[in-house]
Parts: structure tokens; sequence; C-alpha cells
């Protein structure tokens, strides 16, 4: 009969072997990333004596105390030579914390720290806080900037689904011992706000998402830009849309910055996410931008459509068909990890490089704005590769179908003119 120590040691074994397991990296794909096989974290990557209570007297049945429903939405920053994931960690009550994660290599082995973050309370305490994004400023020090939830008592009675948003504003210098600094003051609601990592103009430069409500961007455009003169007191007076939303797109219900943008010697290198609706609700996919340099304002590359949209497993979830990226990390070498949760429920991570995602957004045809326009940039693609293929043929080797022996590409030839016959009477 397995003893209560029994059950504990193997409750230790199996999530040893869970945050152990060796990533693998999947074949094929698109060409410009590469994912993993296996989530860098989820739910039962939480440490066991988070869950449980280890002390037999009191949990006799070795039962979760309490538990953990998912690990998404993850700001991401390198940190001495660690690749440090700040999780959004949503326990069983709906209750969302912040916790971090860390690993020697960036795409498994995430171990999570002993303890949650400790984030004190804003002069008006938020019953929700989730999605932080990292940055770490030319200040010197490292911003958390969050989603702060509350109640919306403004509502009416019994409306206990009405919420209103503002951005929460933290920082730290080492991870650990975080100062709240007040919320984001803005005219309109605030859940995705991003610090640029450099001063502009000897100001801190912000990205935003005005909303008109919880849910529903409303009138808000876009992505926007805002100028501020001190983050501890905060305030947003003028806004620009940067990257707007446009009709019949992915981003066509809302849109919104992921982590703070990678510069790059070409511009400024952006991920955000995008909003449609469809039968099945709300779908979020992945979407690259590019900015100039000396102005991050100004929209140099727009690619159309997404960048990774959800695929397989990725589609099932807390709230289905919705992938979400809010850190990412490039590295010295150029190497850029990006993580994204899938369907509200667990984070992954995909890699890239920096002159690859370039690539992509200076080379990948605009979004026309209609079906048109889609078709004609489709014909031009098209065009260039069977003149390309006729002036240089495939090899036949290449050109072979291993299983069939036809040629996978063929070059379309043009017809023979036909010569009339005699018609016979």
């Amino acid at each position: 009969m397995e003893t209560f120590s029994d059950k504990v040691k193997r409750l230790f074994q199996e999530h040893e072997k869970l945050v152990t397991r060796k990533n693998e990296p999947v074949a094929g794909g698109n060409g410009i990333i590469t994912r993993y096989r296996y989530p860098v974290v989820t739910a039962a990557h939480t440490p066991v004596f988070w869950r449980y209570d280890l002390d037999e007297k009191s949990n006799p049945y070795l039962m979760e105390r309490i538990g953990m429903n998912a690990a998404l939405n993850a700001g991401a920053i390198k940190w001495k030579g660690r690749y440090l994931l700040l999780l959004r960690v949503e326990g069983a009550d709906r209750k969302s914390f912040f916790a971090v994660a860390e690993s020697p290599n960036g795409v498994d082995n995430f171990r999570l720290w002993d303890y949650p973050v400790v984030l004190p309370e804003d002069v008006l305490p938020a019953t929700n806080v989730y999605d932080m994004r990292l940055t770490a400023h030319e200040d010197g020090w490292i911003y958390g900037i969050f989603c702060a939830e509350r109640h919306d008592d403004t509502a009416s009675a019994g409306d206990l689904s009405a919420a209103t948003a503002t951005a929460g504003i933290a920082r730290t210098r080492d991870l650990k011992n975080w100062e709240r600094l007040p919320d984001l003051k803005s005219r309109s609601q605030q859940r995705n706000v991003v610090l640029h990592p450099e001063f502009v103009g000897g100001k801190y430069a912000l990205y935003t998402r005005p909303q008109d409500g919880f849910i529903e961007a409303g009138s808000g455009g876009g992505i926007g830009w805002a100028l501020v003169d001190d983050m501890t007191h905060a305030e947003v007076k003028e806004e620009t849309i940067i990257d707007q939303r446009y009709y019949h797109t992915i981003k066509e219900v809302k849109n919104g910055e992921g982590p703070h943008p990678i510069k790059t010697p070409k511009g400024w290198l952006h991920l955000a996410h995008g909003v449609r609706a469809c039968a099945a609700g709300l779908r979020y996919v992945l979407y690259l931008y590019m900015t100039a340099l000396d102005d991050p304002t100004r929209l140099i590359a727009s690619p159309g459509g997404y960048f990774m949209a959800p695929e397989g497993d990725e589609r099932v979830g807390d709230v289905s068909n919705v992938l979400f990226s809010n850190g990412w990390i490039a590295d010295e070498d150029g190497t850029v990890f990006i993580y994204y949760a899938s369907s509200d429920t667990r984070m992954h991570v995909a890699t890239s490089t920096v002159d690859k995602l370039v690539d992509y957004c200076m080379n990948t045809p605009a979004d026309g704005f209609s079906s048109s326009a889609s078709v004609e940039s489709l014909k031009k693609l098209i065009g260039k590769n069977l003149k390309l293929m006729r002036q240089k043929p495939v090899p036949r080797a290449a050109r072979s179908c291993d299983s069939c022996g036809r040629n996978p590409y063929p070059v379309r030839q043009e017809p023979a003119a036909q010569v009339p016959q005699a018609i016979s009477m």
C-alpha cells in the first residue's frame, strides 16, 4: 500500500520529470519561425508545494488545497544569463497573480521561483492583475506595466461582470522587490500598455490601446503612442494612433502591442496581436510591423495578414482559438525567442532571428484591403516564380515526386500551335 510519503515522493518525481523534459523543435513550418513540441510552462509546472499541503496531519488524503488553472501571457527578459518569464498564473479561483520562471536556455527547463511576486497595492486595490510587459529602460529601472481590473461600480445593480481596466505600473531592479507606482491616468480604459525602452525627446514613451469599454475598443482606433514626463505620475494627455484597425482584417475588432519593440539597424520591430470576430467567437492572432528608428511613430513596414495563428492543440483551452504574446527576448547572436500563450491556458516558445523577422516585414506584401488586391499580389509573385522556373528549371531529382515520379512543381508549357485538319465530306 502506498504511504503518504510515497505519494509525496511520486508527486515531486512527476513534477521534476515535467520540468526537465527536453523540448524539441518541430520540423517544417513557414521558414520564418520554429515552433517547439511542448509548452514551456503550464499550470502543472507550478511547484508541488504551492498546490498541496504536505503535512500528513492537516492533509491526510494529500489533496490539492490551492488549485492552479493556467500559466499564460508572460512578459520576458534576459537577466544575468538566464531566460526569465514573468508569468500570469491563474488559480482555480479565477484570480491571477505574477510569478517568475527561469530557464538556462530559453526553450525548456523553466522552473518557477519559490514564491510568487508580491506586488504592492495601488491606492485603489485591484481585484485582478495580469499580462505584464517588462521593459529594461535606459533610466536603469525594469518596469512592469500590466492590466489592473476592478468592478465597475457604476454598473446597474446585480451586474457582476461589468469591469474597468487601467494600466498598473510597477518597477524593480532585481525582479524580486517591486515598487508600485500610481496607475496610468488616461481618458479611456487601457488594457495593453507597453513602455518603449528608450527616452524619446527626453520623455518616456508608451504604446497604448485606448478603448471605450472593458472589452470593446469602440472608438479606439488601434495601437497608440503617448509621451509622459514622469513614470512615477504617468498621465496620457495626447495619443497618436500609429497602427490602425481596419475593416475585414485580422485586427478589425481590436489590436494591441505585445512586448516592447526590438531595435534593429533597419527600424523598430514590433510584435502585436490582432482580433477579429468569427462564428466561433473572437480569434486572436499575432502580427508584426516596423517603425522608423528616428521616429518610432512612423510606420515603415506592415506585412499583411497574421504572422502566427493557433495550430493544432494550441486552438483548445479556456478561451479557444487564441494566441497572445507580451514577451520576447532578442539574444546577442540575433536569435529571437518569442513567448506566446495559446487559448489562455499555457505558454509556448517559437524561435527566429532578427534578420528573418526584418526580412519578413520588409518583403511581405501589405494588406490591400480587398479580394482583388490580394489576387494582384498573388499574381505578381506567381508571375515572378514562373519566369524564374522557366529560366532555371528545377533539377530532375528535385522535380520528381518520390512516390509517383511526377513533378510536384510542374512548369506550365505553352501549348503548340494546332494545325487544322482537312474536313472530309
